[in-house]
């Protein structure tokens, strides 16, 4: 795998970052007609999947559970761009915009790659086996900071609306901070263990299935590519957020559904990724990157963004409506009964997919 990475480094990750940061420049500030929207975009994406190559590449080098926090910190920064960039020219029909992308995410991540990787893992060997210690913690997290960030706005009286009074909006923001930290913390120092792939009898794994990790020139190079790509992410993002606004009006879609494609561009690499672990029978890495990604998407975006309201033209509204709360409140009960034995078959992994379908249909036609 080393050498795989190395020859992967010298080719379309290593051009592709340096070629839309080019482009970004002979783009910067200008009307882009539609061809040149569509040629954008299409950079847009290759950004978004080397930004997360190269999180890869240097999660191999620092090895599990530094690595999953790697990719999910870096997916974060790519979500958190997105959303700034389009709550800031987007007008008062972006407020929800924060909220839409952070619900999208944990649903996708919760039930869209746990299922998946349930599936996927149950499949190879009619038992998917993981750490119900450290996948329980992980989802416990997950919950408080969804709880407290999305449903809790919509039941507070003192400003109007599903939205936070500056006083809530802080605590909010503090508590994701906190509770993300403990849980990192938890995650790489206390109980790294807990987070570790096991055996089909429970045992962690001995060993591991890659070669050796890539080198501290490889880690380097690979850590220089992965800011020009958020870079490139960014401003791309920027230049094409009236065309992915404007298409969504004009196919008759509610607004949320913007929040739905960012978050399906920024987690369907990570997806892959976790995919590939579930294969080679890490299920617990697998549900690192998923319940990882569902935190940090919450424990930092909500943050990020509450900062960013100081100079953004729109209120932020967080709250959830009625049927996004039942779904929530559907995926963190079907979640707990997925964890409790440590163990799955392809049914839980059926039932976490079919509560996604649920919710994109919902989402589509509300």
């Amino acid at each position: 795998m080393s050498a795989g990475l190395r020859s992967s480094v010298l080719h379309w990750t290593t051009a592709l970052p340096v070629l839309a940061v080019v482009l970004l420049a002979l783009t910067w500030g200008r009307s882009l007609p539609g061809a040149l929207v569509a040629l954008v975009s299409c950079f847009l994406a290759g950004a978004v999947l080397a930004a997360v190559h190269h999180a890869e590449v240097i999660a191999h080098r620092v090895g599990e559970p530094f690595g999953s926090l790697v990719l999910a910190v870096a997916v974060t920064v790519i979500e958190v761009a997105l959303i700034v960039t389009l709550m800031a020219d987007g007008g008062d029909k972006s407020a929800a915009l924060a909220r839409d992308t952070v619900f999208a995410a944990v649903m996708i991540t919760c039930n869209g790659i746990v299922g998946l990787c349930l599936l996927v893992g149950s499949l190879r060997r009619k038992v998917a086996v993981f750490n119900a210690e450290g996948t329980g913690a992980a989802l416990a997290t997950v919950t408080t900071v969804a709880g407290l960030s999305l449903v809790l706005p919509t039941f507070t009286t003192t400003t109007p609306g599903p939205r936070f009074s500056t006083p809530q909006l802080i605590f909010a923001a503090l508590a994701a901070l906190v509770l993300y930290g403990l849980f990192v913390t938890t995650q790489t120092v206390r109980h790294r263990d807990y987070f570790l792939p096991v055996t089909s009898t429970g045992e962690l794994f001995e060993g591991s299935d890659h070669a050796g990790p890539p080198s501290v020139r490889a880690t380097l190079t690979s850590l220089g590519l992965l800011a020009l790509a958020l870079i490139a992410v960014v401003g791309l993002a920027k230049a094409v957020s009236p065309a992915i606004e404007s298409g969504v009006a004009e196919a008759g879609l509610p607004s949320s559904v913007v929040g739905i494609v960012i978050a399906l561009l920024v987690l369907l690499p990570e997806t892959i990724a976790a995919v590939r672990a579930a294969r080679r029978d890490r299920v617990q890495t697998s549900l690192n990157l998923a319940l990882g990604s569902a935190m940090a998407s919450i424990g930092l975006t909500i943050p990020a963004v509450a900062l960013a309201t100081v100079w953004l033209p729109v209120p932020l509204v967080l709250g959830l409506g009625a049927s996004h709360m039942v779904l929530l409140a559907l995926t963190v009960v079907v979640g707990t009964l997925t964890v409790i034995p440590g163990r799955a078959t392809p049914l839980q992994g059926g039932v976490h997919l079919a509560l996604l379908a649920a919710y994109i249909v919902l989402a589509v036609s509300p």
